[in-house]
């Protein structure tokens, strides 16, 4: 579990494929790894990877095809910013909000319009994500937490502060590059309890 502030802005070292539709993946990180063991849990853009090795600041992680696949993991190359967080402790403060790292979708960058302090981000939703997103509500971009502004039926806009811009990956995308979007996990529940009711679940 995650909460969705970005520790450390990282750097993609190497993806190497390991056969059967999986590689290995390297990436830098000196905070992230500073304490880091092997089996430990690293959000990287919001996908939740388990280390397999670490050394000299850098671990690697194996990711199998499905996590390629429905993830925006498998576009990145050596030298590429990737944003990273380590699991969060139960001791911790919990200053985003609760992140499990497994992907719902990937989306895109549909616009950005900077302000004197801040700068507006519209992101494409993949169909069937919109009804768990709410005007005020929680959703993560690329392992980010962050505050829905605006939603339609297929888009969603977020306001990111300065230090956003310039501690994530979120402050360099472009209008058509992919993100990883993770919905409120709470959002999804109430989903399945009210359609169990509605089916007659509930007696």
């Amino acid at each position: 579990m995650f909460t969705g502030i970005v520790e450390e802005l990282g750097e993609i070292v190497r993806t190497t494929d390991t056969g059967g539709d999986s590689a290995l993946v390297a990436v830098r990180g000196p905070l992230v790894t500073s304490d880091a063991r092997h089996g430990d849990s690293i959000a990287v853009n919001g996908v939740c990877l388990t280390v397999v090795d670490v050394e000299g600041g850098v671990f690697t992680a194996d990711v199998m095809g499905e996590t390629l696949r429905r993830t925006a993991l498998g576009a990145l190359r050596p030298g590429d910013p990737v944003n990273l967080e380590r699991a969060a402790a139960l001791n911790s403060r919990l200053g985003g909000h609760l992140v499990q790292g497994h992907v719902d979708g990937v989306g895109e960058v549909l616009s950005r319009e900077p302000a004197a302090q801040w700068e507006t981000v519209r992101f494409r939703l993949p169909a069937g994500l919109s009804r768990y997103v709410v005007e005020k509500g929680s959703i993560t971009v690329d392992g980010i937490s962050l505050t829905v502004a605006e939603v339609g039926d297929d888009w969603f806009s977020v306001g990111l502060i300065p230090t956003t811009l310039k501690l994530t990956t979120l402050g360099a995308r472009g209008v058509g590059d992919p993100v990883n979007l993770e919905v409120d996990v709470l959002a999804k529940y109430v989903e399945r309890l009210l359609g169990e009711r509605a089916a007659g679940g509930d007696r």
